[in-house]
């Protein structure tokens, strides 16, 4: 079944633009992943400051794989996490 999570990521005052870079470099490695069937980031027009993004993967466990992926463990556990101010994610299933 089809493992989607959404994430928002919001970053600390003045880091919106490095978040952006990582971004940029995180999404086209984590759709290189062979559970990956969709990774999207979304940047608000109402707010630069919210990043919003949109990922499938072919299950769960492809999402606990995308984890353990050299890219994200430096990318969002090293680069990312320090810079933000909050990070929410919250998994689905798509049912039609």
């Amino acid at each position: 079944m089809t493992y989607v999570i959404v994430a928002y990521w919001r970053p600390r005052e003045g880091q919106a633009e490095k978040i952006e870079a990582i971004l940029r470099e995180l999404a086209p490695a984590a759709r290189t992943e062979p559970g990956n069937l969709e990774f999207i980031v979304n940047r608000s027009h109402n707010d630069p400051n919210e990043f919003l993004l949109y990922e499938q993967y072919k299950d769960e466990q492809a999402f606990v794989d995308h984890q353990q992926t050299p890219h994200f463990k430096t990318l969002v556990l090293e680069g990312a996490l320090p810079l933000l101010e909050r990070r929410e994610r919250h998994a689905y299933s798509i049912i039609a």
